[in-house]
């Protein structure tokens, strides 16, 4: 492999990374702060896909399509945590895994009904559109490392909001002793709303940045919920710190292990394997800390 090639497969690795981290971040808050287990957060991943298909065929442009399927999506996540997910906070897990399990089942059958089962495309931004020379050969699109800047200021921005601010210290004081914080007097149940709109907002952003880069299809929640439930795991239940660390493992292993070649005698082992490379990358993790890199000790 050539330093060019090698240089885009890294830029490739930390984007995907990167955007795995946007998606698993709001997993990792309604997760670890709530304590809920929400099998649906791929289903808002794949309806912040289709929000910017169908708002920017709407409005013409892709950033008016974001800003209102962002508006939106805050409130589909108010209104379920609302009207189902405040259900939720007493109970087992296994009704929070039923009921999330549900909520998938009608969001692809909403899918369905509004939007189709066609496989759609969206346009990149013409001011995004243009490559950066590599090479003399290579070239590497803008619009992915705006899509990387755009992760790392959202990161920064959820570090300031957790650990800087006073709703963040609510936050942390709420997935520490809920009751004890409602006892003070501050509407926990408002913070746990806010918490799981911001939770949904974040997998739907990941979703209507990355259309450009990638097909809007059917089923495409789906994909993408169990390499977040992975990266939660890698990382530490309810440790954001831990699924961006989690994250860009994850997307350099997966990049490279589908590039590099590794041949023993005629058979060639990591193309062939590279579905697996991120779930042996789990199993090691976990051998060495069963709690995660950044998970609490119990």
């Amino acid at each position: 492999m050539d330093f060019g090639t090698f240089l885009i497969q890294l830029l490739n690795g930390i984007q995907y990374g990167l955007l795995l981290f946007l998606v698993a971040s709001g997993l990792t808050l309604v997760f670890g702060i709530m304590g809920v287990i929400n099998l649906a957060h791929g289903s808002f991943y794949m309806i912040g896909a289709y929000l910017a298909w169908s708002l920017s065929a709407y409005f013409g442009n892709l950033w008016a399509a974001i800003a209102s399927g962002v508006v939106l999506t805050v409130l589909l996540g108010m209104f379920l945590e609302w009207l189902l997910i405040k259900k939720l906070y007493a109970r087992d897990h296994l009704y929070q895994v039923l009921l999330t399990y549900g909520l998938i089942l009608v969001f692809e059958e909403m899918r369905s009904v509004i939007w189709g089962d066609d496989v759609h495309g969206v346009q990149t931004p013409g001011v995004l559109s243009a490559s950066l020379p590599l090479t003399d050969t290579l070239s590497y699109p803008v619009y992915r490392l705006w899509i990387s800047a755009v992760c790392l200021a959202l990161a920064v921005g959820m570090y300031v909001l957790i650990q800087h601010t006073r709703i963040g210290m609510m936050i942390r004081a709420g997935a520490t002793n809920r009751d004890m914080v409602q006892s003070l007097g501050l509407n926990i149940q408002l913070v746990y709303r806010v918490v799981f709109a911001l939770g949904i907002a974040l997998a739907a952003f990941a979703g209507m940045i990355a259309a450009p880069v990638s097909s809007v299809f059917p089923g495409m929640g789906n994909q993408v919920l169990i390499i977040c439930f992975v990266v939660v795991v890698i990382g530490g239940i309810g440790s954001v710190k831990g699924a961006m660390v989690a994250a860009l493992l994850i997307g350099l292993v997966d990049t490279f292990g589908k590039v590099v070649e590794l041949q023993i005698g005629e058979i060639k082992l990591l193309p062939e394997l590279a579905g697996m490379t991120v779930y042996l990358l789990m199993a090691a993790v976990l051998l060495w800390r069963p709690e995660g890199i950044f998970g609490r000790r119990t």
